[in-house]
This record gives C-alpha cells, structure tokens and sequence, in this order.
C-alpha cells in the first residue's frame, strides 16, 4: 500500500505545526486507499548538517542521518506541514531536507502551510527546492491563516472548507505517489 508521511515542519517550542499534522492525521486516516504517517522533525535531533559527503552521494556517515533516511525511504510520498517563518519555511525543515537527496526522489509532496498569507511563500520556496529534489509537488495545497483559522494565532480552529482543500491534496498526492512507483522501483 502506497505510504504517506506527514511531515511537522517547526520545532519551536508552542509551535502549530503538531495541532495542524494532527489535523491532517485524523483527516487522512479516514483514507483507504493509502497509509498514512506522523513524522515529526523533533524526534530525530538533526544538528546542522554535518555529513561530509554531498547528499547526493548517500555516503552518510551520521548516525542520525542514517536514521532519518531510513525513514524518509519508507515512505511513497509526503504532506509536509509547514510555518511561514520571515517569507520562508522554517530553518529546522530546510536543514532536515538537506541532509539526504535520492530519498526525496521521483516522490510526491503536497503542502498544508500556515502564517499571516497562509504560509504561501514558504511554500513557493519549498516548491522550489522539491523540483532539485526531483520530487513532483502537486498542484493543490491548504493555506491556514493565522487570523481566520486560528484562535489568538495559537488554538488551531480550521474553517470548514479547509478541510475540503486538504481533501483534494490528499487525493493528489496519493494519486502522484503511485503513479511515480515504477521510477522508485527501477
């Protein structure tokens, strides 16, 4: 069965990013055409990257990278939850994704981003960085206001039609993922 990961994109302390991937759990669990998982990037403990090889040589040498590729491996596709810290997403994400490249590949991602404009720039760059990662970012996302879909901008109360858009991106990502399958496998 095709394996989805989500993935929490903040580590900072009181961050939304648990109560929005906890969201997008409950509602993708609902699924049977794919499983789904939490990754969240505080259990890993990443330091700044320190691997000496190039990502794209898989020479890791870390223990915690060699863990986390483990994980990134298992999965066909991935939600990645994500802030908008300063027009972009979160340094904690963006570190974790550098440390590893051929287990990002011929996957499929989709977005659920927050912030004052929905997290919107931190996925334009994150949609960036997923074409050098030979990912296929799909078209759909979720953009959660900080004004409208959050109570004093840290209870999480999504509107309705969010959970609508997030339909939609599961439906895409899962279709994405499994139709990339025979470039995983070759």
């Amino acid at each position: 069965m095709t394996r989805i990961g989500i993935i929490i994109g903040s580590t900072r302390p009181g961050r939304n990013g648990a109560a929005v991937a906890q969201w997008v759990y409950d509602v993708a669990k609902e699924r049977t055409d794919a499983e789904f998982a939490l990754v969240d990037l505080l259990d890993y403990k990443l330091p700044h990257l320190d691997e000496i090889y190039p990502p794209a040589m898989g020479q890791y040498q870390q223990p915690h990278t060699l863990e986390w590729a483990r994980t990134i491996a298992s999965f066909d596709g991935f939600v990645i939850v994500t802030p908008e810290y300063n027009h972009s997403t979160s340094g904690a994400l963006k570190n974790a994704i550098d440390f590893l490249y051929n287990e990002w590949n011929n996957k499929a991602v989709g977005f659920v981003s927050y912030g004052s404009v929905g997290g919107a720039r931190a996925v334009e760059h994150l949609r960036l960085i997923a074409g050098e990662l030979q990912m296929a970012d799909v078209r759909s996302q979720v953009a959660l206001s900080l004004f409208t879909d959050f109570e004093n901008f840290s209870v999480f109360k999504p509107n309705d039609f969010q959970r609508d858009a997030l339909t939609v991106t599961l439906d895409q990502v899962v279709a994405w993922s499994e139709a990339l399958e025979p470039l995983r496998t070759k």
